[in-house]
């Protein structure tokens, strides 16, 4: 039988083990952009019930998985934490008022949490983690009906568990085309290993060095600047990244290898690519002026760019540094949030990133803006606290991202006495747009039908980096490089921010089109953005509005609004 205390440090186990697989469950992520926070989100989410059990000693292993199930579901960061939060809520469901469980009533327990689930995606897709639970369970009822032993039936439902993330490439056409297994199916099974550690071997799973529980919003957002970074790490031995175009000239007979052999001896990261017509060159060297000089003996210098990298390192760590500091000090902010009486009609509450954006929805009546986004999702808890400091009877709430959708829809049950309406808003031009279309005079039930259906006139388009190495259809990206997407679609490939979006936004623009935004974040300057609507207009003809706003968001350097 386990009881309460037995619960209470296999859930311990579990968590300590999946934030010891963090980073290898992050790296999972098959779309290039920087959204790889699966296993972060994860940890965090049952970190949170580490956290509430830490200074409790449950009496009852109800008492235990209530507690629990309420840190969990507070906690829940993105939609894997969100459904893992719902499947522990569940088994605490199932347990009722139990003081100890056996083998079936764990079992049983644990298909009211995978049920709950299920119900909270829409429209569940098999090969994710939902079929990872599913399939544990089925071979956990299974061992239950011929061992009622709860360390018997645990053991069935992790191997089962591993068994279905095993499939799961064969489920989803892009996983085994990435030669990966589902991120949140990993992050489960790396759960309910470590609490069998603990039930059946007596063995805590050491805590990670970096415990998830002390991570800061902040560290949510490094994976962007880490990136920017990334190129410079470390000490750089040579200052100066030179590239050049040389057009052959036929005359001339000196091979590139010898050019090659040149650039090695006054540089590294040599590389040296050719065809009939051209000889393409990057060193990384002190001494660009030689490296040109040579490179003259080749043919005719066709383009040139030498870029600083000890200087682009420390305006990466700056801009890393700033950007830390403001996102550590609005979670601060919201951790002072106090609840508040509902004395007006009607209030707003908004998730963004970047102080222009915050910004611009407090400027469209926005009460709390939750600092949040791509990479960085706040918790159920974080916009619970910004929903109870409105002083509103009806409080709208804009996720204005997909991932953080699930989060604030669970804070609806969690406030009594004030109604929560979530507009399912995926992007920032969504959400701006929700914001644009309430109608003061009408209902709360009319005004959620007008934002709601105002958000399908807004197309999103989104300029990035690649973090990672990846294929997307026909495209082979490569980390770092600057992409574009399309409502979603990635559809464009470049090394420049300002060249992407003027490519995205001609695959956006049409003749039907009347608006266009264009919010630039960091690390693009006022005379980009210029240069990108300057751009824009060249390359569309169009004769509407196009607006700038200074969003300060990162992540992304471009995000376009079109309707």
């Amino acid at each position: 039988m386990i009881n309460g205390s037995g619960y209470k440090n296999a859930l311990i186990s579990g968590a300590n083990n999946i934030a010891s697989h963090r980073a290898e469950i992050n790296a999972l992520n098959i779309f290039p952009v920087p959204d790889g926070d699966t296993g972060t989100n994860m940890s965090m989410t049952v970190s949170a019930a580490v956290e509430s059990l830490e200074e409790q000693s449950p009496k009852s292993v109800s008492e235990c998985a209530t507690a629990a199930a309420s840190a969990m579901i507070k906690g829940a960061r993105g939609n894997s934490g969100v459904i893992l939060s719902l499947l522990f809520k569940g088994i605490a469901n199932g347990l009722g008022d139990c003081d100890e469980m056996d083998g079936k009533t764990f079992v049983s327990a644990f298909h009211v949490g995978v049920e709950m689930a299920y119900k909270a995606v829409m429209n569940p897709t098999e090969g994710t983690i939902l079929t990872v639970a599913r399939m544990a369970f089925d071979a956990g009822r299974a061992a239950a009906e011929m061992d009622n032993d709860p360390i018997i039936v645990l053991g069935a439902i992790c191997s089962a568990a591993h068994e279905a993330l095993d499939k799961t490439p064969e489920m989803l056409p892009v996983l085994k085309k990435a030669g990966v297994v589902d991120a949140g199916g990993m992050g489960l099974c790396m759960i309910l290993d470590g609490m069998l550690s603990l039930l059946r071997d007596g063995v805590m799973i050491e805590a990670a060095e970096e415990a998830p529980e002390a991570r800061t919003k902040a560290d949510l957002n490094d994976e962007f600047f880490r990136n920017a970074a990334a190129e410079f790490d470390g000490e750089i031995k040579y200052t100066y990244c030179t590239e050049f175009i040389i057009g052959r000239q036929k005359e001339l007979s000196r091979k590139p290898d010898e050019l090659r052999d040149f650039l090695e001896g006054i540089g590294d990261c040599v590389v040296v690519a050719e065809d009939e017509d051209i000889i393409k060159v990057h060193v990384h060297t002190e001494n660009p002026g030689k490296a040109l000089e040579e490179a003259i003996g080749y043919g005719e210098l066709l383009t040139v760019k030498i870029e600083n990298m000890k200087e682009q390192h420390r305006k990466a760590a700056e801009e890393y540094e700033k950007e830390k500091a403001a996102a550590e000090e609005a979670q601060r902010k919201l951790e002072e949030l106090k609840p508040v009486e509902p004395e007006q009609d009607v209030g707003f509450v908004a998730v963004a990133a970047g102080e222009g954006l915050e910004n611009v929805f407090r400027e469209l009546g926005c009460c709390h803006v939750v600092s949040g986004g791509q990479s960085m999702n706040p918790s159920t808890d974080d916009i619970y606290r910004a929903v109870m400091a409105t002083p509103a009877k009806t409080v709208f709430v804009l996720p204005n991202n997909k991932n953080i959708i699930l989060a604030a829809e669970q804070v609806v049950p969690l406030v009594t006495d004030r109604e929560v309406i979530v507009i399912p808003t995926k992007t920032i031009p969504q959400g701006l747009v929700a914001m644009l279309s309430y109608a003061k005079d009408s209902t709360p039930e009319l005004n959620c039908e007008y934002m709601t259906a105002s958000i399908s006139n807004v197309s999103t388009g989104q300029v990035t980096y690649a973090a990672r190495n990846s294929e997307y259809g026909l495209m082979r990206i490569k980390e770092g490089e600057i992409i574009a997407l399309n409502n979603g679609k990635l559809t464009v490939k470049e090394k420049d921010p300002v060249r992407a979006v003027v490519k995205l936004a001609k695959e956006m623009i049409s003749k039907d089109t009347s608006y266009v935004s264009l919010i630039f974040g960091n690390g693009i300057t006022e005379e980009q953005a210029g240069a990108a609507v300057d751009g824009i207009r060249a390359r569309t003809g169009i004769d509407a509005d196009i607006s700038i706003i200074d969003g300060g968001q990162p992540v992304y350097y471009f995000i376009l609004s079109v309707e």
